[in-house]
């Protein structure tokens, strides 16, 4: 059902911005609701009812008849082609993504990071990840009725992570009959196969219904090796293939008996077909021919599988008291590969050089040695499941000549995921099969020295042995991968647990209408906790090491909302409405804050509506924020207390007290002064998450205008403007910023964490994340929407959807470590922003014959140069050399036809990227793991579906 007023219709934005956002193109996948005669209805983003709520806030609603018109079958795959949406989180071409979040598709509006937009299901919260990511694979599209997105600051109504806005999918209910659907589509090229079946049934009875939703889907994997730009390397067609290979020595461990020390870079050498390994005579340098390519074993977009059940219950247990029962089962599974791992013996952390005494060395001498895995890529299979119960008692009753709206409701959550790994190799294994190692009698290569062999599983490994090559020693030997690598298990669970209590209605009539309100009661807990297998936590893998996510907190609510009319049926007042919402949040690990909201509503005449709204907002830290496990690295930095270090501060007070003498020049890895700045440290410095967080905080402001003029019967026209700024955002914190925060700025509580040797250099730091981070955005969308007359050829209706990104500044440093704002907007990077993104969206119906054609703008983008590419060589900015490189906009074409057949059926064929249009290469791989934004079409997806109703 759409909850609208008939006379005007939603959106916002100004008019002279409209002028420069004329090139651009819309979509209809920002459909509009249609109109409704019901007085309380409830919408999102308000708790108060009434027809008229919907227009005072920038809501957008996308209905089931405008979803099933576009090409795309997931959730979260519609929202993230809206335009005020931003980049992906986590994009299925981020191969190189680990972590509890893999493979779950998330929502970012307003490119404010996906951790602060709000997912809400049926108007409550969707369960969250550890760190706080919510996964929209968990609904069904056949179960989606229709999708409400506010886009503004909510707070005040919904409590945490509300910043940026909130997506509320609404279900089916009280369904009479049933549904089937079948889709399969395929890329151009043959590949990205994909199948989804889903059933409806439905049945209704005097005093309940009962809905069952049922849906398999799957999508196979893509594979870089398959397309363009991703099949040659990082720099797409202008990589070369080279890539690790068997073996490499060079400058200081150069042997002139196996490598040309003249060359002085690495050579890289192998040994011949059937030689012997013994041998040093029988090695070359490899071939042009004999290099790998690691993008050959990358899968560029991950393969997707979905099962899930969905079930709605209602019953009027009275003509005033109802019950309404949720109930879903979602098991989600996707598969990523990545190249074997570059090997490395000589890494501080490895130190497993072939041993002099192994039966496959040529020099009987240790041997460094740089060797890609190639044999055993990396796999990643992430399974979760989740179970979701969320009943809800609802009802209304009479007091004083009013209506009295309230409900009480429950919701458990509970995710389980399985993360199933392999490719990382066990370095208590590898130090024994690069260790001694005999031929015995037999001719077979063993583990050890003939007078003290080592039994068990060992068997020797060959690390000199190309790529593949059969014979002893080989990675291509089963037995051998089964000692040298080992399946390492990650484990988590997430619960939510949720108890609410809400009641609206009117207080009083005014003389321009009810005073409305709605108060309520929320008591929340979240647990979650992400436990790697024991292996995996020793660090003693080539994977990085990790350590369990473990923790909970709990919270309780009330909050209070006053919906005030002040003028009505006025000249230059046919409305004039405040809204005004605060919420108070007490949280059992940082304690209290307030977060409230204002809003204005003023119709000048029946034909415009101007609104505007202040908000508040706050996101708390989440379970991985306060609880996430500690890891140590080797991290690159400046020490300002180095008399090299640009800005030294060498020999000031804070540097003296810590004992840094006044000459000191800064140590790294080996003990060594450090050549170049920065400089990797040869200690490890661990880091993690930070029990003393507080929330972030936000302020928006949004004023927009709404016009349906009355002399163009089916147009709407909506303008909005906002305004974001987010303090205290939660960030990782740096070695940079610390030191330079102790011993630049002498701020001294920034020193406690670092430790000094006696020789000045830092030999210990542990650090975290912190409340750190600032930034601000603004903006506009325009939305026009235009439903022609009825014309002989057919109906029409065009729908145009534009955001224009004016601002996006986030906090930084300059190369001096002075704080400042820097401008990201047209800049690729962890945050995609384009100025601009429009959707223009046609759609034609004759009879039982319908057209739906989709035109998805992206305006230009630039990135920081490299060595190939920059278009812009003598760009300054921030005060200093910043060059970049530009690309072009780009727009991709969808289309879908489909009919009503007589039989009670619909048959759509369509093809998203009709054109098969491709973008441009990006060299710093935008929310993917290649040279290509993660966001773009990556072919022509072609698809038919084909339903039918019963």
């Amino acid at each position: 059902m759409n909850f609208r007023t008939p006379a005007v219709r939603l959106g916002l934005l100004p008019a002279g911005i409209a002028l420069a956002l004329v090139p651009s193109f819309a979509s209809a996948q920002e459909a509009a609701a249609g109109t409704t005669d019901l007085d309380r209805i409830s919408v999102t983003g308000s708790r108060i009812r009434g027809a008229n709520m919907e227009t005072q806030q920038p809501i957008l609603t996308m209905t089931r008849e405008s979803l099933e018109k576009q090409g795309f079958s997931s959730v979260a795959d519609v929202l993230n082609n809206l335009t005020s949406a931003g980049s992906p989180a986590i994009s299925r071409s981020e191969s190189l993504a680990s972590g509890e979040n893999v493979g779950g598709y998330y929502v970012d509006i307003r490119n404010l990071g996906a951790q602060r937009t709000l997912v809400l299901m049926n108007g409550k919260r969707l369960g969250a990840s550890t760190s706080g990511l919510q996964d929209l694979s968990q609904i069904p599209m056949s179960a989606v009725e229709r999708i409400e997105i506010l886009k503004d600051g909510a707070s005040s109504i919904y409590g945490s992570d509300a910043i940026a806005g909130v997506v509320n999918v609404i279900t089916r209910k009280n369904i009479d009959g049933g549904e089937a659907s079948v889709r399969v589509g395929q890329y151009g090229n043959g590949d990205g196969d994909e199948q989804q079946y889903s059933m409806t049934l439905g049945a209704k009875g005097e005093r309940g219904s009962l809905t069952l939703s049922a849906e398999y889907s799957k999508q196979d994997p893509v594979w870089a090796k398959d397309r363009w730009y991703s099949r040659d390397g990082a720099l797409g067609p202008n990589s070369t293939s080279e890539d690790w290979s068997p073996i490499s020595q060079n400058g200081s461990w150069c042997n002139p008996t196996l490598f040309d020390c003249t060359k002085g870079t690495a050579v890289w050498q192998t040994l011949n077909a059937g030689g012997n390994p013994k041998n040093a005579g029988d090695y070359h340098e490899l071939t042009a021919d004999e290099f790998a390519n690691a993008n050959e074993q990358m899968t560029l977009l991950t393969g997707v599988k979905r099962k899930s059940v969905y079930i709605n219950g209602t019953y009027d247990f009275t003509d005033s008291i109802s019950l309404n029962t949720d109930l879903l089962y979602n098991e989600r599974q996707t598969f990523q590969q990545i190249a074997g791992y570059p090997y490395q013996s000589a890494a501080s952390n490895i130190n497993t050089p072939l041993s002099g005494a192994s039966a496959f060395n040529p020099l009987s001498q240790d041997i460094s040695f740089r060797r890609r895995l190639w044999e055993v890529p990396r796999t990643t299979d992430s399974q979760l499941k989740t179970l979701r119960f969320a009943p809800t008692v609802s009802g209304y009753f009479e007091l004083a000549g009013k209506t009295f709206d309230w409900d009480v409701g429950a919701l458990w959550n509970r995710n389980e995921s399985i993360v199933t790994q392999r490719g990382d190799m066990s370095l208590i294994a590898s130090q024994q099969a690069l260790g001694p190692s005999f031929i015995d009698a037999g001719g077979v290569a063993r583990c050890g020295t003939a007078a003290n062999p080592i039994l068990g599983d060992c068997r020797p490994w060959n690390p000199l042995l190309p790529y593949g090559v059969a014979g002893q020693g080989s990675l291509a030997d089963q037995e051998l991968q089964e000692f040298l690598f080992p399946t390492f298990t990650t484990r988590g669970v997430t619960k939510t647990t949720s108890f609410t209590a809400n009641l609206a209605g009117s207080i009083v009539t005014l003389p321009a209408g009810d005073l409305g309100f709605a108060m309520g009661v929320e008591h929340r807990k979240e647990e979650g906790n992400y436990v790697p297998d024991a292996f995996a936590q020793s660090g003693k893998s080539t994977g990085l090491g990790q350590k369990p996510t473990q923790g909970e907190y709990d919270l309780n609510e009330v909050y209070l909302e006053l919906n005030v009319p002040i003028l009505a049926d006025m000249a230059f007042a046919k409305e004039l409405t405040f809204n005004v919402a605060s919420r108070y949040s007490d949280y059992s690990n940082f304690g209290g804050t307030t977060n409230s909201k204002f809003g204005l509503t003023w119709r000048p005449m029946d034909e415009l509506l101007v609104r505007g709204t202040y908000a508040e907002g706050f996101r708390a830290p989440t379970i991985s924020d306060l609880y996430g496990g500690l890891s140590s690295s080797f991290e690159s930095y400046i020490d300002p207390c180095g008399v090299t270090a640009p800005g030294s501060v060498a020999g000031n007070g804070p540097c003296s007290a810590a004992g840094v003498p006044a000459n000191y020049t800064q140590i790294g890895q080996g003990n060594k002064v450090c050549s170049t700045l920065p400089c990797q440290s040869g200690d490890q410095f661990v880091s993690g998450a930070n029990p003393n967080l507080t929330p972030e905080t936000s302020k928006s402001k949004t004023v927009g205008l709404v016009w349906s003029p009355r002399w163009v019967q089916g147009l709407d026209v909506s303008l909005d403007w906002y305004r974001y700024e987010i303090s205290d955002m939660i960030i990782e914190d740096s070695v940079d910023r610390i030191l330079r925060d102790c011993y630049v700025l002498g701020n001294s509580a920034r020193c406690e964490s670092v430790v000094r040797a006696p020789d000045g250099h830092v030999s210990a730091l542990t650090y975290g994340t912190a409340n750190l981070g600032k930034m601000e955005t603004e903006g506009y969308d325009l939305g026009i929407k235009y439903r022609l007359p009825e014309l002989a050829i057919g109906q029409f209706n065009i729908d145009w959807q534009t955001s224009y990104l004016s601002k996006y500044n986030e906090a930084g440093e300059n190369s001096n470590g002075d704080p400042i704002m820097i401008g990201l907007v047209g800049q690729s990077g962890d945050t995609t922003l384009f100025r601009v993104r429009s959707n223009l969206g046609v759609n034609w119906a004759m009879g039982d014959f319908g057209v739906n054609y989709t035109a998805r703008y992206y305006s230009g983008l630039s990135e920081s140069c490299i060595s190939i590419g920059c278009t812009d060589p003598d760009r300054f900015a921030n005060g200093e050399a910043a060059p970049l490189r530009k690309t072009g906009s780009n727009t991709f074409h969808d289309l879908q036809v489909s009919w009503q057949a007589p039989w009670d059926a619909t048959i759509a064929v369509g093809a998203n990227n009709v054109f098969d249009h491709k973008g441009p290469l990006m060299y710093s791989a935008p929310n993917s793991s290649f040279a290509y934004y993660g966001g773009f079409d990556i072919g022509r997806f072609l698809y038919m579906k084909y339903t039918q109703r019963f």
